[in-house]
């Protein structure tokens, strides 16, 4: 049995950053119970539209949710989510082996990080 390989840095940090937020932990757990389109969604999260497509956009962006643009009956676009299957395993060497292909600059590299 083969397992996948771990995760490069820069991938791993993108799907990290988009789960560490509580939106938009709420955001996947209510995908993947079932695809929903955008204005349903924010219903059922209580949140705005506006500050849903920008959760959205984000996990997109990590490849963990995907969107497809349907026709409903009476022929109004909309936009429905679901998510992508994914499985994410973190343990001490999965991080190990993700730091050493890192390409992001580490904080003491950014402006204001610490020497």
């Amino acid at each position: 049995m083969s397992s996948a390989p771990p995760p490069a840095g820069d991938d791993l940090v993108r799907v990290l950053a988009a789960l560490a937020n509580p939106h938009r932990l709420r955001i996947v757990a209510a995908l993947s119970r079932e695809r929903a389109y955008v204005s349903g969604l924010a219903r059922q999260l209580g949140i705005s539209r506006a500050l849903l497509q920008v959760h959205l956009r984000k996990l997109a962006a990590a490849g963990l949710v995907t969107a497809r643009l349907e026709l409903s009956e009476d022929g109004k676009a909309m936009n429905y989510y679901e998510v992508e299957p994914f499985v994410l395993t973190l343990t001490p060497h999965v991080v190990a082996a993700a730091a050493e292909t890192l390409t992001v600059p580490d904080s003491a590299e950014q402006p204001g990080g610490s020497r």
